[in-house]
């Protein structure tokens, strides 16, 4: 086989399965989850990585919240403001966790309902 045989073999459709948004969502909070729960598990010494994970996990909630205040997002109302009002909490408690005056445990709470709730979703389909 030679290298365009072998891109071609790499590039093909059949390569590549296609990702539904959800699961790419569900992803997403289950790779920034582990490392919150991680590095909230291991204490003091891992509190750098800590502050890494929280600053993941608040990007990734900035985008949910940029995204659920899109007029044209198409969830109910209802569950969109639901979602910016976790946005801010995370954001908010976030905080609180790298001054030391919380724990990390609410937000990897929050996440794994979220992660159980795109893959609710997704089995509906």
């Amino acid at each position: 086989m030679n290298a365009i045989d072998r891109a071609r073999t790499a590039y093909s459709s059949s390569a590549t399965p296609l990702r539904m948004p959800r699961t790419t969502e569900y992803d997403a909070f289950a790779r920034i989850t582990h490392r919150l729960k991680d590095a909230a598990e291991n204490g003091e010494a891992s509190f750098p990585n800590l502050v890494d994970a929280l600053y993941a996990n608040r990007q990734l909630w900035t985008l949910l919240a940029v995204d659920v205040a899109n007029e044209e997002n198409l969830l109910p109302q209802s569950l969109r403001a639901q979602i910016f009002y976790l946005a801010e909490f995370t954001a908010l408690h976030s905080g609180k966790v790298m001054d030391r005056t919380a724990k990390a445990d609410v937000l990897v709470e929050i996440n794994m309902s979220m992660m159980r709730g795109l893959r609710d979703a997704e089995a509906r389909k």
